[in-house]
């Protein structure tokens, strides 16, 4: 029997009241514990799933998790950790985010055991009169306080109203749910506790809260789909092995950490074979294995390891390399790499190619122009592959 009373609180970094929440999960009362679902992306990455774990915990320890999907709020956008204002996003790509979400989430939790609510539900009805009296319990002030709004202002970046009003709407959601718990990642320090202003105005008990640790992408920065960091859930078995295999020695102990359900003692273990070696590729390996278990299961792990040892040890090509058809001989590499998808644009498969990280059947491209033949075999990195099927016009 796993101690999910334990692992609730593995990587948290504040709570509260601790004491009062404490108190609570102890007497075993069934909770409505709510987490907030921002759908401005489709996609998991194990970061967001390392804070979302924690509801598979306490809904084993009898707990209900209410989640929150923000479509209405999504239209605003959370900035909690933005240096700018962003972009609106459509009601139709919101809805396309969601399902993407409800699919991946039964990796995590037991997604048919949750309350959903969509807060359009209540913000679609509420009226001015009610929307004043909610905003007037925070002040410009308290906004401005925030980090990245303060520094955007001193910087002189445009703050819209409307990123004011995210807190403000995101704390009624706790009224509207009567949540007892909320948690989340550190950088939701100032919307979670909007919550229980909001409470304590409607003459709700205010909720407890529990903020976990972020974790760090693979490149030691925040995990973002912007910096290409992130290992999202729903990678490939082979690609999450890989994109694993490549995260900072000093990182691997936080991913056992956070990620995993590994006993305090297999922590303890695992972090003096890290302090005792300056090499610990096997360790880093075992983490790979673990994480891709959680998210596939166990013999893809295994699967998933023979591949990347055979292609990175044994200098092997990959078995599944993905095929695709051009009807041109000569290209500029730039072109081809953006062609057939190994490049988002030719900047970036021209920075590929200035840093020889282009290879055509394993030998680095040293010329701009190519010229390619049926079946050879396009490379750009470690791990990003493209078979070619020639067929002349």
């Amino acid at each position: 029997m796993k101690d999910y009373y334990n692992l609730v609180w593995r990587g948290s970094t504040e709570s509260i009241v601790k004491e009062e929440l404490e108190a609570k999960l102890k007497k075993k009362t069934p909770l409505r514990v709510k987490y907030g679902i921002d759908p401005t992306g489709p996609r998991i990455h194990i970061g967001h799933a390392s804070v979302m774990r924690k509801l598979q915990y306490l809904q084993k320890m009898g707990h209900t998790i209410v989640l929150i999907v923000g479509d209405f709020t999504a239209q605003i956008g959370d900035t909690s950790d933005k240096e700018s204002e962003r972009g609106v996003i459509s009601m139709d790509q919101i809805k396309e985010n969601v399902e993407s979400f409800q699919k991946q989430l039964g990796h995590i939790f037991d997604f048919s055991k949750a309350e959903i609510h969509y807060n359009s539900t209540w913000f679609n009805t509420m009226n001015l009169g009610d929307f004043l009296e909610l905003s007037q319990l925070f002040s410009v002030a308290q906004m401005l306080e925030r980090d990245n709004f303060s520094k955007r202002y001193e910087d002189n970046k445009r703050i819209g109203l409307q990123e004011f009003l995210y807190p403000v709407l995101q704390g009624y959601d706790s009224v509207a749910v009567r949540a007892d718990i909320e948690i989340g990642g550190n950088d939701q320090l100032f919307n979670i506790l909007a919550g229980r202003t909001v409470q304590k105005y409607f003459r709700q008990p205010q909720q407890n809260v529990i903020l976990y640790e972020l974790l760090l992408g693979t490149d030691g920065r925040k995990m973002s789909k912007t910096w290409q960091n992130a290992v999202w859930i729903d990678d490939a078995p082979n690609d999450m092995f890989g994109k694993l295999m490549t995260v900072g020695d000093e990182l691997i102990y936080d991913y056992f950490r956070l990620c995993t359900d590994l006993s305090d003692e297999d922590l303890r273990v695992i972090k003096e074979k890290l302090d005792a070696t300056d090499n610990p590729r096997d360790i880093k390996a075992q983490m790979a294995k673990e994480l891709v278990a959680i998210y596939n299961d166990t013999d893809s792990a295994e699967s998933a390891e023979k591949a990347f040892n055979k292609q990175f040890q044994d200098g092997a090509l990959p078995d599944d390399i993905d095929e695709v058809v051009v009807d041109v001989s000569t290209w500029k590499i730039a072109d081809l790499l953006v062609e057939i998808g190994l490049a988002e644009s030719k900047s970036k498969a021209k920075r590929a190619f200035d840093q020889g990280g282009v290879r055509i059947n394993q030998v680095v491209v040293k010329t701009e122009e190519i010229k390619i033949s049926n079946n050879d075999v396009i490379q750009v990195g470690k791990r990003n592959f493209r078979k070619l099927q020639l067929i002349l016009r």
